[in-house]
């Protein structure tokens, strides 16, 4: 699964934590995979598998037990400025507009204050926010604040995205106009991008491969191929009669029928 020239490589990574009085408690264990330059991967697995874990490790927020986790063929050592990271919640400044909370990320780096507005306002049109640039966020609804939550992201320029169940606070018709605008905007950015998600038929409808892990110790038990049209439309994607085989397959793997709620 390695090659070279990867945007993303994990390597033989292992990540344990102390625990007082008994053994580590292993979070994952061997995990080895590539995400290539522009595409969109999906991880997928049980709750405490280590999903969150790998976007730390990939953010340089938290460093391997063993092993090795490598950005753009630099070895991540510690905080990366080339990823963008987005959370559940969209976390804009309530007292800044919009505009000021796409440029917060760019105030740290060596740009000024004409390009961080220049970017700003570039990232807010891609994401169809541009009317409400000098709004401020409790002004917009969620699927808003998720997409200037985006633009933020992007105005960075990262390598690579992360994104952590970004429309998992969303209602189900929200949630899937925002796959939507989401696939469209990172199909035209041309960015990297990691996403974890418990949603089966998401990880399905946004990306080109997805990665199945095991319970904790995580690993990887399974990767598969989206073969499906339309990366950049999630809803076409949705319909199209191989997604319900492919989420099949994903239940299976997971033996969701198996596990107690």
């Amino acid at each position: 699964m390695l090659a070279t020239g990867s945007a993303l490589e994990f390597r033989d990574v292992v990540r344990s934590f102390p625990q007082r009085g008994g053994a580590d408690l292993v979070a994952i264990t061997d995990i080895t995979f590539a995400v290539r330059s522009k595409e969109f991967v999906a991880i997928v697995g049980p709750s405490g598998c280590g999903k969150s874990t790998i976007l730390n490790l990939t953010a340089g927020l938290d460093q391997p037990t063993a092993g090795s986790v490598h950005v753009s063929g630099e070895q991540v050592k510690g905080p990366n400025a080339h990823v963008g990271f987005m959370l559940q919640k969209d976390l804009l400044l309530p007292w800044r507009s919009i505009v000021r909370n796409v440029e917060f990320g760019l105030e740290a780096r060596p740009v000024s204050r004409k390009e961080r507005r220049e970017r700003a306002l570039s990232e807010l049109q891609r994401c169809k926010l541009e009317a409400f640039a000098n709004h401020y966020p409790y002004q917009l609804s969620g699927g808003m604040r998720q997409r200037a939550a985006l633009a933020r992201t992007l105005a960075i320029r990262p390598d690579i995205v992360l994104l952590d169940e970004p429309f998992s606070a969303l209602d189900a018709q929200t949630k899937m106009l925002l796959q939507k605008s989401f696939g469209q905007t990172i199909a035209e950015s041309g960015v990297t991008t990691l996403l974890i998600t418990h949603d089966l038929a998401e990880a399905v409808a946004m990306s080109d491969r997805i990665l199945v892990m095991s319970d904790r110790p995580g690993r990887l038990i399974e990767e598969i191929h989206v073969d499906l049209p339309d990366r950049n439309n999630p809803i076409a994607r949705r319909s199209h009669p191989r997604a319900g085989q492919l989420i099949t397959r994903l239940f299976e793997l997971l033996k969701l029928d198996e596990r107690v709620a």
